[in-house]
């Protein structure tokens, strides 16, 4: 009996290491300004890379990313191809919808948390993700749509 139990430790806390590890979610984004929850971000998987989608504004709904066609940035992918590597995910991009401009992007969590690194070459700047518990979004699987950016 103790060896099923010590199996069934072992196991769950392995689980719980690896669900530490995912950044696939629902995550609270926080405007670096005024500290207010700013929009809820999607993080999701798709044929092996990861991608992130506002599933919505928190304020201003109607807001338009200063991109061609002026697409509305609720509904907008804003990070895309991300490769997991190890604990990191590298390699993809984030786009500044309020800008028009994209930059290289790293994610990994930290705790609850996930922290978004926005980078040119190797100056960046890092932004902390809150886990969106409350939030009571569709989680269909998304299929990406990188926003025309010229």
């Amino acid at each position: 009996m103790k060896k099923l139990i010590y199996v069934f430790i072992l196991i769950f806390s392995s689980h719980v290491v690896f669900a530490k590890s995912n950044v696939e979610g629902f995550w609270t984004t926080i405007d670096d300004e005024t500290n207010e929850a700013k929009s809820i971000v999607q993080i999701y998987e798709y044929q092996g890379k990861y991608f992130g989608r506002i599933v919505e504004l928190l304020k201003n709904k109607e807001a338009v990313a200063a991109l061609p066609a002026s697409p509305k940035i609720e509904g907008l992918d804003i990070i895309w191809d991300l490769e997991k590597d190890d604990n990191k995910y590298k390699g993809g991009e984030i786009l500044d919808p309020k800008k028009g401009k994209v930059y290289g992007c790293e994610l990994w969590r930290d705790g609850d948390n996930l922290i978004v690194r926005g980078k040119i070459a190797f100056l960046g700047r890092n932004q902390t993700w809150l886990p969106a518990k409350d939030f009571k979004g569709n989680s269909e699987a998304l299929v990406p749509q990188k926003p025309k950016l010229k």
